[in-house]
């Protein structure tokens, strides 16, 4: 099950899980209704040896106990996407995308993605599990207008990475790669995280996830700024503020997605950071949808009219 990865010069980052599956039918044409627990379905392969083919060159690499690679590779390849193919024993070669940044990027995007491009009401357990086990992945909903603000930030700087941030597990990967492609989000890098309990805990730390790679990727691409979007239904605004007082010259402006009022009650509430006591100078906008977060981007001249 291979993802879109990304890259800079002389090195990509690679993503993919290696599973068993029951082989299934070819599809008739007819898009079926797919059950969130389909998801979850597939057994992983602790420890999996895959060969990842990257312009003719084989890389051999081993899945961790979950069945995801998540590996740093050396290539050189030039700025743009690419196509590189995964085999696992026994397995038939699959393909996969591949972004390689080029060092002219001086913008890129950090995108949530629940709540913030897809209604989840994720904070709430019984909710979350809801979404994730039983519902029809073709009833999720976009929040309005966020396709088109991606899109635009996305022609405003052609280079610009977008990379998906969820904390969202690995298992739901072709789900939300359905529902971005289906609904004409940019296409883009998913990182997410692994299911099920740690040695000390029993759910994994979201927030972690997001701050490890936030930090990780103002690292990796020194010469980007980046624009973070976000909800105030989670700790994205926490998450994003400390990334912007630690690393400023990584961050270009920060778009807070306002929860409606209902959705707030539904995810326990609203977590807003309080900036009068962490004065940031870098831009912050909010607003309940993607046209309004795309005016106040106009203001800024992060966007054109």
């Amino acid at each position: 099950m291979p993802f879109v990865s990304y890259g800079s010069d002389g090195w990509v980052r690679v993503f993919s899980r290696v599973l068993l599956l029951k082989p299934r039918a070819t599809s008739t044409g007819k898009q079926r209704k797919v059950r969130g627990w389909r998801a979850f379905a597939g057994v992983p392969i602790a420890g999996a040896a895959v060969t990842i083919d990257i312009a003719g060159e084989d890389f051999e690499v081993t899945a961790d106990r979950g069945g995801v690679v998540d590996q740093i590779l050396p290539a050189s390849l030039s700025p743009g996407w690419h196509t590189i193919t995964l085999t696992s024993e026994g397995s038939i070669p699959v393909t996969a995308r591949l972004r390689v940044v080029p060092e002219t990027a001086s913008v890129g995007v950090i995108c949530d993605i629940d709540d913030t491009v897809m209604v989840t009401a994720l904070p709430r357990p019984l909710l979350a599990a809801w979404n994730s086990f039983v519902r029809d992945e073709h009833a999720r909903a976009p929040v309005p207008g966020m396709a088109v603000l991606l899109d635009r930030l996305q022609r405003e700087y052609p280079d610009a990475p977008v990379i998906y941030l969820s904390t969202g597990a690995w298992n739901v990967a072709p789900t939300l790669s359905r529902f971005l492609s289906r609904h004409l989000f940019p296409r883009g890098p998913l990182l997410l995280t692994d299911w099920g309990p740690t040695h000390n805990r029993w759910f994994r730390s979201g927030r972690a996830h997001k701050r490890q790679n936030l930090a990780r990727l103002a690292a990796e691409f020194p010469h980007v700024q980046w624009i973070l979007i976000g909800d105030d239904g989670q700790h994205d605004e926490t998450l994003y503020a400390e990334l912007a007082m630690a690393r400023p010259e990584s961050v270009r402006a920060i778009a807070i997605r306002e929860l409606l009022a209902q959705e707030a009650l539904l995810s326990g509430g609203r977590r807003h950071f309080d900036r009068t006591h962490n004065p940031i100078a870098i831009p912050w906008v909010s607003a309940p949808n993607g046209a309004g977060l795309a005016s106040e981007f106009m203001k800024l001249n992060i966007l054109s009219e």
